[in-house]
């Protein structure tokens, strides 16, 4: 409302409440966009994580939330923005790549999925940790890293320490994960196992997609294949987990009081719809490419967000027992998915 010069209200124009919103946003959601484009520009150059140089510059800024003309719009880029470029990360997955494999590979990817966030429930107890971090460590162990993260953290409800222990998620997965793409190779290699094989073990126990391909491709181009399939496999059960979660939330009163948590939320049917249009249609490069991109850059100015909106203090504070959940679960989903190798070459 603008005040007339008798001092009565006069209503504002659509075009002049969309400006205001427009100012009141820019200075957090620049700032968020411009950290991920710096932090993408230094994993090109140094090949690291590009999610982990986010996360690191972001609170290297958490001094601006102090200011509070960035809150708003980092407090957008956690949390829409997050849940869009989820939603888009569905134009990646398609049946066909799936089904490649027959059915007992997804079957026991599938299996290991289960058992690792379940795995997860019991360490969290072990540790003396909630259930949002149990389900949150163990579905970025069990799926795709940080990634998955995200994901669970835009389903869960949030309580007072759900910003704290999602960047921490990021950041324990993502170095876990940069360790793995340098030991696993070697590790596998001394089992005596086809390239093929050592792809698949590859695939099913590298949290983030990049060091699978690292760690794959390292070996040779057969196990890399073979580890970015499983991989992908790993990531399409992502909207599966995701509707599961939200139904036992809906049905088991587990959400906030007085809270309503929708059947699906639009970003899961987003992704869903992108899926299904990816797999029956023959969509042009430069459009898969360019969703891709939007949704990685998007991913990176949440986490990036996230990280302006975390004081490095409260990170220090979280113990360790978070360390001990998130190295728990990672060694049970190498444990098991050698044994699930066995079991699929039993049926062969």
């Amino acid at each position: 409302m603008a005040q007339e010069q008798d001092g009565k209200e006069r209503p504002r124009g659509p075009a002049a409440a969309a400006g205001q919103a427009a100012r009141r946003l820019a200075p957090g959601l620049l700032l968020c966009a411009t950290i991920a484009a710096a932090a993408s520009f230094l994993a090109d150059h140094y090949g690291a994580p590009a999610m982990l140089f986010a996360l690191l510059i972001g609170i290297a800024f958490n001094f601006v939330m102090e200011e509070g003309r960035a809150a708003p719009g980092v407090d957008l880029a956690a949390k829409f923005v997050l849940r869009l470029g989820v939603g888009l990360l569905g134009i990646r997955i398609t049946w066909d790549q799936i089904a490649a494999f027959g059915w007992q590979t997804p079957a026991v990817v599938a299996g290991l999925i289960a058992l690792t966030i379940a795995a997860g429930f019991v360490a969290a107890r072990a540790f003396g940790r909630q259930w949002r971090f149990a389900v949150m460590t163990g579905g970025a162990v069990a799926i795709c890293g940080a990634s998955a993260t995200l994901a669970i953290a835009a389903v869960i409800p949030h309580n007072d320490k759900t910003e704290r222990n999602t960047l921490f998620t990021v950041v324990a997965v993502t170095t876990l994960s940069t360790v793995a793409m340098v030991l696993y190779p070697i590790l596998f290699g001394l089992l005596d196992l086809s390239e093929r094989e050592i792809g698949f073990l590859i695939g099913a126990t590298i949290h983030d997609v990049a060091q699978v391909v690292g760690a794959g491709y390292s070996v040779s181009e057969g196990a890399g294949d073979a580890a970015t399939v499983v991989k992908l496999m790993r990531v399409a059960m992502l909207p599966v987990v995701l509707v599961a979660l939200v139904l036992v939330l809906r049905f088991s009163g587990a959400a906030r009081p007085g809270a309503r948590v929708p059947l699906l939320p639009w970003f899961m049917l987003l992704f869903i719809a992108l899926s299904v249009i990816a797999s029956t249609v023959a969509l042009p490069g430069w459009l898969t490419g360019a969703v891709e991109t939007a949704s990685r850059a998007m991913l990176l100015t949440a986490i990036a967000a996230l990280g302006v909106k975390t004081a490095l203090r409260s990170m220090l504070a979280v113990g360790g027992g978070h360390v001990g959940v998130v190295t728990a679960e990672t060694l049970f989903l190498l444990v098991a998915a050698v044994a699930a190798l066995q079991l699929l070459l039993s049926f062969a």
